[in-house]
Order: structure tokens, then sequence, then C-alpha cells
């Protein structure tokens, strides 16, 4: 009886742990729309929950992470949104409630096409899915112009065509629709206006008809021009009339604007710089006398602190063995970098080792430590997807597995652009990009700490822990499928 009781509290176990687990869901194939218009970016969670109380966040991911827009706490929060989404976004916040996170996108453009990641997470579950964004754009009315004659006597045509995406096609044809060769082909993307593209062909048949054509999907538009035999002889010479008064005129009224401009500039300049050098000696003094004192107390207080870390540096190598297929440790064991291996190559690597990591891309320090204080540096810099601390020795290592203190896990991290404390648990809100973490461990008073090292600032602080065995430093690289890149650095404090 007692058996059969342990199962089927097992098995309750098993059911409240996945209560709250959901799905994102998104579109299958990418969202079609036109420039100008409103678009809606799918997402929904399934089952239908209620995401009211939900951090909901898009993200352009060709835009490395940047947000597009977020909504936390119950209302939306774009103090850090991209400048072009400005008033452009928002969440139908009557459709939270049946879990429908989808994005309003108003008067889209060129530059909003990409690929956009819907990422919700609650209390204990996050899920995300991509969203493919294509705009679609027609271009202006292509226009044909005439710039002269080549030494063989032949007529050149320019055609172009500006506004358009994606990339639409240019063809001149003759009076009998003939396909003609193009002589020069220029095509130009701007991430606002689309392609322009630009066609030259050289022409010697007076009296005849010539077609720019531009097509783009069902889109299509032309123009035309006749070259008739007055065309060819009155461009002659037109052309060299025209050429030698522009020529005489534009020297003679460059010459007097030049010298006009010259003067007057020269006088405001010697005026302006006078100016500006008063000003220039005032502002230097006030931030030299400034610069003084803040410099005098930060040093103090930067060195202190960082004299009594240091006092307990420990040098850390990594341990190879215990590093995730995808991870690569240099042979000195002070750096490790991401490798983006194929998933298929990764689970047929050996994984045997008992503390290889199989599924979260982590690697451990070679020795731990039980007792006293401990302290270590590891460079960041240029990485984007990072975590760093310390683990238990008896901690999880194969599977997938929250990285928390519940697990035997003290970390920092860097994801979407975030710094976390945990496994998303504590948002922590940096004003300076760190480009070096320090890590101390106070084993007695179960205390894990980390600093930002440039300024000696604290970070953040795991407390009142519980330690009974060995701590390994622990870093990881990526996440999942997510590649990193960069190299962590450990740093020599000898």
């Amino acid at each position: 009886m007692k058996f059969i009781c342990v199962i089927l509290l097992f098995f309750a176990g098993i059911t409240d742990s996945r209560a709250d687990e959901y799905e994102v869901i998104g579109p299958s194939a990418p969202v079609m729309t036109v420039s100008g218009e409103d678009v809606i970016l799918p997402c929904s969670i399934k089952p239908n929950i209620s995401a009211v109380n939900m951090r909901v966040q898009w993200i352009r991911l060709d835009l490395k992470g940047s947000i597009v827009h977020r909504y936390e706490d119950h209302k939306d929060i774009n103090t850090d949104q991209l400048q072009s989404y400005r008033g452009r976004t928002q969440v139908f916040k009557e459709e939270l409630e049946k879990g429908n996170t989808s994005l309003k996108l108003s008067r889209v453009q060129i530059s909003d096409e990409g690929l956009y990641k819907c990422f919700i997470q609650s209390e204990s579950w996050y899920d995300d899915v991509n969203v493919d964004l294509k705009v679609e754009a027609v271009g202006r009315l292509p226009v044909v112009t005439v710039d002269g004659f080549d030494a063989s006597g032949g007529l050149r045509l320019h055609c172009e065509s500006k506004g358009w995406n994606p990339e639409p096609d240019l063809v001149w044809l003759n009076s009998e629709g003939v396909t003609l060769t193009s002589e020069s082909t220029d095509t130009h993307r701007d991430d606002t206006d689309g392609f322009s593209v630009k066609h030259m062909i050289t022409v010697y048949n007076t009296d005849t008809k010539y077609h720019c054509r531009v097509r783009m999907n069902h889109h299509m538009m032309e123009a035309e021009i006749i070259t008739s035999s007055k065309l060819f002889l009155s461009w002659r010479s037109s052309v060299i009339l025209i050429s030698v008064a522009v020529v005489l005129g534009v020297t003679g009224v460059i010459l007097i604007t030049v010298f006009v401009c010259k003067k007057r500039e020269r006088q405001r300049e010697k005026q302006r710089l006078q100016r500006e050098k008063h000003r220039l000696q005032n502002e230097d003094q006030r931030i030299l006398k400034e610069r003084e004192t803040l410099t005098q107390r930060e040093k103090g207080t930067v060195e202190s602190v960082t004299s009594l870390l240091r006092k307990h540096a420990v040098n850390v190598t990594l341990d190879a063995d215990s590093a995730h297929p995808r991870l690569i440790v240099s042979h000195e064991g002070k750096q490790v970098r991401y490798e983006d291996k194929q998933h298929e190559t990764v689970k047929n690597e050996d994984t045997g080792h008992k503390n290889k990591f199989d599924e979260r891309q982590c690697v451990l320090g070679d020795e731990g430590f039980s007792s006293g204080c401990f302290y270590y540096e590891v460079q960041v810099k240029g990485v984007d997807w990072w975590r760093v601390g310390v683990t238990r020795e008896s901690a999880q290592r194969k599977g997938w597995f929250d990285l928390n203190p519940q697990n035997g896990y003290w970390t920092v991290c860097l994801r979407y652009g975030y710094y976390w404390a945990g496994e998303n648990r504590v948002d922590l809100s940096l004003s300076v990009k760190p480009e070096r973490i320090g890590v101390f461990v106070d084993y007695e008073k179960s205390r894990v700490s980390f600093y930002y090292v440039e300024s000696m600032c604290h970070i953040h602080s795991f407390t009142d822990q519980s330690f009974t065995k060995k701590l390994y430093p622990v870093f990881s690289l990526g996440y999942y499928l997510y590649y990193s890149s960069g190299s962590l650095i450990i740093c020599d404090l000898s």
C-alpha cells in the first residue's frame, strides 16, 4: 500500500511541475504586408491562458536583439525601444486575458522587414517563437533620360526607378517587344527607401520607340521614349552650345561665390574662435577641478575594494573534461569559446564523463573550494550571451535543468540583451556594460557576490545559502542552439 502511495505522489508532483508550462505559437509562414499599411504579427499562448501578469517582449533578432515592444507589470515599458518604432507598436491589452500577445505595427516601413521574436515569461516558465515579416513596396514610375552620344554616334538612354521592395526586374524593349541587353546596371538598396534600379542602353536607330519596363511580382510600370531624327540632330548641336555656356557661366559664378563666401567665412570664423577660446578656457578649469576631486575619491574607493577582494584570489583553470561538446577550452585552460556544430554531431560525441554537461552549455573550473573565501575574475568583453558563477560539487550536470540556487547554481548572466541573476528570476539594471566580472565567495557566511571590476560596483549577491560540499567555478556560453560570439577569458590576478 505504501508503494502505491509513493507512486501516486510521484505522478502528482510531475503534474504540478508541468501545470504552469505553456507553448508560445506563431505563424508557420512569413507575414506579408505592404509599405504604409498596418500589420499584425501573430503570437499567442497555447493553451489559452491569461498573459495579463506575464512579461511580453518583442525583439528584432536581425538587429542584435533590439527591443521593439515590451509589456510588463500590466503596462507598456518602452524606454529602451528602438527609436524607429516609437508610437507605432501596441499589444491588444483586452486580448491578453485570452492569451493573445500579438503585436500591431502601424504605418509599416521597408526598414521594418526582418525576423522578430515573441518572448513570453511568467513567474515559473518562459517560451518564445520567431515571426518573419516581409514588406512589399511598389516603386515610382520609371524615368527615362538622354545622356548624350558616345564616340560611335550612338545615343545613350538611362532608365531609373526607385522605391521598390523586394528588388524588381528592369528591362529595355524595342518597338517590337524584343528585350535589349543593358550595357550598365546599377542597383542600390536603402533601408528606408528600398531598391532603386538604373539601366543604360545605347541606340542607333532614329524614329524608333523604346520601352523601359519595371516588374515586381504582379506589379508593373513602364515608360517610353521615341528617338526621332530631329532629336539626334538637335541633341548634337545643343550639347556643344550648352556645354560651352554652362562651363563659362558656372566658372564665373563659382569664382565670385568662392571669393565672397571665403571673406565672410574668415570674419565669422575669427569671431567664433575667439568666443570658443574663452569658453573652453573656463570649461577646462572647471572640469580640471571636478576631475581632481572625483579622481581622488574614486581611486581610494576602487583601490580599497579591489585590494580587499584580490587578497582571496585563486588560480582558476577550466576542466575541459566537463565542457559541453559545443564549448572549446584552450590548451592552457584559461579561455573557452562556443563552436557552432551541427546538432546531430553533438549528439554523437562522447558525453559519458560523469561531470560533462550534455544539454546546458557549461564548463567547470578544475578545482573546488569548501572553506574560507575565494575570488576570481573573468573577462566577458565581446561576448553577447554568457553566464558566470559557482556551482555545488553534487549539482546536476546531465539533461536540461534551471541554473538556479535550488539546483546548486549561483550565477549572473547576459541573455537577450538583459542582465539577470539566477535563471531569469532577478532582472539586473546595469547602466554600463561590464567588460570584466568579479566573483567572490564567502563559504562560512554562505554568500556569493558579483562585482563590475572596472569600477568595483556591486552587481548582486546571493545570501543565506546552504553550502555543505565543495563549490566549483562555472561558466556558460550560448543557450541551446543560440550562437554566442567571443571567448570567456579567466583573468590572471597573480
